[in-house]
């Protein structure tokens, strides 16, 4: 499964670098990108993992830049 998050207040690019390097270490990702001028965050990873996937992502967001959300 693919599927394209809108970010809310991602202020700093080295900070969406950071971010995109910490969820494609999560277990089960297969792809994963922040594109930090549209402020859009992509995730791949199996059907079976995904939400699990998602929830680590949030943390691994919250962790490196504690006002950004991804909107789900």
């Amino acid at each position: 499964m693919k599927k394209v998050f809108r970010l809310e207040d991602l202020d700093c690019a080295h900070c969406a670098k950071k971010m995109e390097e910490g969820i494609k270490k999560i277990d089960g990702v297969t792809y994963a990108s922040i594109n930090f001028f549209a402020q859009k965050l992509t995730i791949e990873a199996t059907d079976e993992v995904f939400n699990k996937v998602v929830d680590e992502a949030v943390k691994v967001c919250k962790k490196i830049e504690p006002d950004c959300q991804i909107v789900r």
